[in-house]
């Protein structure tokens, strides 16, 4: 069973993003994307700072000479730390939209977290059918 975080906007602009879950623990998208994974969850300045972080360091490694090996290691090191991160960087993201925390639900998936969630929400769930 996975956890997700439920972050619900009420009257929002778009009806399909009243509701956002998002899983616990690390994201393997944004350990391979980073700022690409940013971007697609329209998170402009965490997108800015990964692409400047990401070309610091590579900049720093050149400069001092690094092998490929401790190149390639500093940017794995720096990709993980982007994958622990990321989910955390999205609910900020979601909360300066004006979405809140309404929950914490498990599930074997993200569909079977969502139908629980709103198995104990009917109010929501019929307003998000509309």
């Amino acid at each position: 069973m996975r956890l997700y975080t439920v972050h619900v906007r009420r009257h929002g602009p778009e009806a399909d993003s009243d509701l956002v879950l998002i899983k616990e623990g690390f994201c393997w998208p944004a350990f391979f994307l980073g700022p690409l994974w940013a971007l697609w969850h329209r998170l402009w300045l965490a997108a800015l700072v990964l692409l400047v972080a990401g070309l610091a360091l590579g900049g720093t490694g050149m400069a001092l000479r690094l092998d490929g090996l401790s190149q390639g290691a500093v940017a794995a090191g720096f990709a993980a730390i982007v994958g622990f991160v990321a989910n955390d960087l999205r609910r900020r993201g979601l909360a300066r939209r004006h979405f809140t925390l309404a929950a914490v639900v498990s599930g074997a998936g993200r569909e079977a977290a969502e139908w629980r969630f709103l198995d104990g929400e009917p109010e929501l769930a019929a307003e998000l059918s509309r």
